[in-house]
């Protein structure tokens, strides 16, 4: 007995419109989904039992707990997935090791030049810490936990430096080595070297509408304008910086140049992190059994949601929801710009309740042959998704980045949101523009051998 003959009687069946079975799997889906989600269930578990209930519509009970076990299973079952507990694992290494520190005081020697340099030192401490650590909220709350005191000393206002925390944290996201970058080249079979390479300049776009919003509201909230770094201190912290950043040459040189691939980059990375850790002193042996506690949690929690999206998938293409949301999305404009235009909506809305994997994991399979059929090219696709959901983790009401933010520094969540809404303003222009200008995504990738689809 399946999902449908257990609600309705057989003469209700009879006599159902044929909309009613093209329709009702999207309402079981998306209806489940989001009443689990509102009432506070876990989105693992939200997602798992979503995708039983769906496929509950078309198989009996029996067959559905062997169908999505079996999905369970095989969408784990990719090697390129290494990447991610590898990556985990290099980026708490780095937040016990002193990495951030040193990357802030490096960020100094450009932002303490700028009005309210501390606030523009908070942003480029986020794009490279985030682009080696590979979490926004790991960034967040190193690089928040950081400038706080300086910023108290400073005279700061508080409230706004969380804003600019919260939303500079995920331009290191777009920054290689990534890994939602990774997931979606898994997900889409799209060249992870070439994703890459195209998330340097709207990941640094990203980061420079932040510092605009400084540069704008600076007087509206009475940023202080300082020197923060002497002269005689910059040799001594470019030195110190240095082997903190080469980690990124040797990850990505060594992909570029088909030394190893980025699995392999991952694992370099977590021995690399290691070295430097103790050669900075500041890891100790004491210090592995938490940060692999920690590793082994968030991998969990990764994983398990990658496990549970890629049985949504599964049912979501068994049902044929894909084709029906294509078709009307095609049907309301067949214009390029304007189809990417809603699907960048219906993405900045996805994104402030559903984290960026599992929205990875689901809405790839669902746009990405819909950009391809109007001549999207896959990897500008890519990045205009991970831009727009790194957008989404900033905002509320499910968005960790703000969450972990405002924890670090004390902030209020309703003194912060409103201080948040013009930088939101703002990456919301720069994401357009990358919308629109496929070049700021593609041009890097071409100089490296990649040809457009």
């Amino acid at each position: 007995m399946t999902l449908i003959d257990l609600l309705f009687s057989q003469d209700f069946l009879a006599n159902a419109p044929d909309a009613f079975y093209d329709f009702f799997p999207a309402v079981v889906l998306f209806g489940v989904l989001g009443v689990l989600l509102i009432i506070g269930v876990p989105i693992a578990f939200a997602i798992g039992i979503a995708a039983l209930l769906t496929v509950f519509i078309d198989f009996p009970i029996e067959q559905v707990t062997i169908l999505v076990s079996q999905k369970l299973a095989n969408g784990l079952d990719n090697f390129g997935l290494l990447a991610l507990p590898f990556f985990i694992v290099a980026g708490n290494l780095m937040n016990r090791g002193g990495l951030a520190s040193r990357l802030i005081n490096f960020a100094m020697i450009f932002g303490g030049r700028l009005p309210g340099s501390l606030s523009h030192v908070n942003v480029m401490a986020n794009m490279l810490f985030g682009s080696l650590s590979g979490s926004a909220a790991a960034s967040a709350a190193a690089v928040g936990g950081i400038m706080k005191p300086l910023q108290e000393k400073h005279k700061y206002p508080m409230d706004f430096s969380t804003a600019v925390n919260v939303a500079s944290c995920p331009s290191g996201l777009l920054i290689p080595p990534s890994n939602i970058l990774i997931l979606f080249a898994l997900v889409s079979s799209t060249s992870v070297q070439y994703l890459f390479i195209a998330g340097y300049i709207p990941g640094i776009l990203m980061g420079l509408s932040v510092m605009l919003g400084i540069f704008l509201l600076g007087k509206r909230y009475n940023i202080p304008r300082e020197k923060i770094i002497s002269t005689e201190k910059k040799r001594k912290v470019i030195w110190d910086a240095i082997p903190s950043l080469t980690l990124v040459i040797i990850i990505m040189g060594g992909i570029l140049g088909g030394i190893f691939t980025a699995t392999e980059a991952s694992a370099i990375a977590v021995v690399y992190a290691l070295i430097l850790g103790f050669a900075y002193r500041e890891l100790k042996m004491s210090d592995m059994f938490p940060v692999l506690v920690d590793s082994v949690i968030t991998t969990s929690i990764v994983l398990l949601m990658v496990a549970t999206s890629s049985a949504m998938s599964w049912a979501m293409a068994n049902a044929d929801i894909p084709t029906y949301i294509a078709e009307f999305v095609l049907e309301t404009s067949t214009n390029p710009i304007m189809v990417i235009l809603l699907m960048n909506l219906i993405l900045l809305v996805v994104g402030t309740f559903m984290d960026m994997t599992p929205a990875v994991l689901i809405f790839t399979p669902i746009f990405l042959p819909i950009a391809i059929t109007l001549g999207i090219d896959p990897i500008h696709f890519g990045i205009i998704l991970v831009f727009n959901l790194c957008i989404g983790i900033c905002t509320p009401p499910v968005g960790t980045a703000l969450f972990v933010g405002c924890s670090v520094t004390g902030s209020k969540l309703g003194a912060v949101v409103p201080k948040l809404a013009p930088l939101f303003v703002l990456m919301v222009i720069t994401l357009t523009i990358v919308t629109l200008f496929p070049s700021l995504s593609l041009w890097l990738p071409e100089l490296a051998g990649y040809k457009p689809q």
